[in-house]
């Protein structure tokens, strides 16, 4: 039996959550969920889930977080409502432990997670996380500007109660924004191009509502809790020429975790795009030395 089917989760609060569900067999296994990254959806997991081995033994949830994709609303957007959100998917799922892979925003969801439901977490992968003390360039400018952004927040929101809103706000299939990279930006040797593209935030505000990127912004920056507290192990990607981040602060604060092992990915922030194959080989042999311990 091959399953892959998009489900729909109702909130206590009343938001409509989609969600991707893959399993090969009826009887429960080891799960394993994938988090999409900052004004992202889960698309970007798309060529991941296809190619990866990892489905014959596994179970895969690849939801769209909050505010995103098949999960869209304009209500506030923080990690607070994801964790819960994604509590909720793993009890309606029925799975009691899963193994969590984020992306840069799915990162801190997956750490946030980890240490507030310890018990329901069997390992954490983290592409890119993002810790508040080695933040630079451009997040370290929106750390200075918070109050600024917090404000921009709260206008938007009485605009958009009001009505002044954007009508309707297009879908990206990120797979085909990924291969199309790779086929003319890639392949070309224009890396500087791809990554003005990626970063652009003018670029994903076509696709996003300008408030809900601000309170995503914010929640990129906000401190993530110490990696000690983890009992998970925990498997981190980090770029080579990673953007946003210092990678020696980054590299110490993974290693208060003893359970850290850290992977090089030849990549700047955007390794699911840039480097699928190694990123996927190196999920694919950390989750089966899981399995078999």
């Amino acid at each position: 039996m091959d399953m892959d089917t998009l489900r729909t989760l109702q909130t206590t609060d009343g938001v409509t959550l989609g969600y991707r569900v893959l399993r090969q067999s009826a009887t429960p296994r080891q799960t394993l969920v994938l988090l999409h990254g900052m004004a992202s959806n889960m698309t970007r997991w798309s060529e991941f889930i296809e190619q990866t081995t990892l489905k014959t033994g596994w179970d895969i949830l690849c939801p769209d977080l909050r505010g995103h994709g098949a999960s869209f609303t304009r209500r506030r957007l923080n990690l607070d409502c994801w964790c819960r959100d994604l509590l909720a998917l793993l009890d309606t799922e029925g799975s009691d432990r899963a193994v969590l892979i984020g992306h840069s925003l799915g990162a801190q969801v997956a750490v946030h997670f980890a240490a507030r439901y310890p018990a329901r977490v069997h390992g954490l992968a983290l592409i890119d996380p993002v810790f508040h003390a080695a933040l630079r360039g451009t997040l370290r400018t929106a750390n200075l500007m918070r109050p600024v952004i917090r404000a921009l927040v709260s206008c938007i929101a009485v605009l958009n109660r009001l009505g002044l809103r954007r009508s309707r706000i297009p879908g990206r299939d990120l797979r085909k924004m990924d291969e199309a990279t790779r086929a003319k930006l890639l392949r070309a040797g224009k890396q500087e191009e791809m990554v003005e593209l990626y970063s652009s935030p003018w670029e994903d505000l076509k696709f996003f509502p300008v408030g809900s990127y601000l309170q995503e912004l914010l929640e990129m920056i906000r401190p993530l809790p110490e990696l000690a507290r983890i009992p998970a192990p925990i498997l981190a990607l980090l770029s080579t020429g990673i953007t946003y981040t210092d990678p020696q602060t980054t590299r110490a604060l993974l290693a208060q975790n003893p359970r850290t092992r850290i992977v090089t990915i030849e990549a700047y922030h955007w390794p699911l795009t840039e480097n699928p194959v190694q990123v996927r080989e190196a999920i694919e042999q950390w989750c089966n030395e899981l399995a078999i311990r």
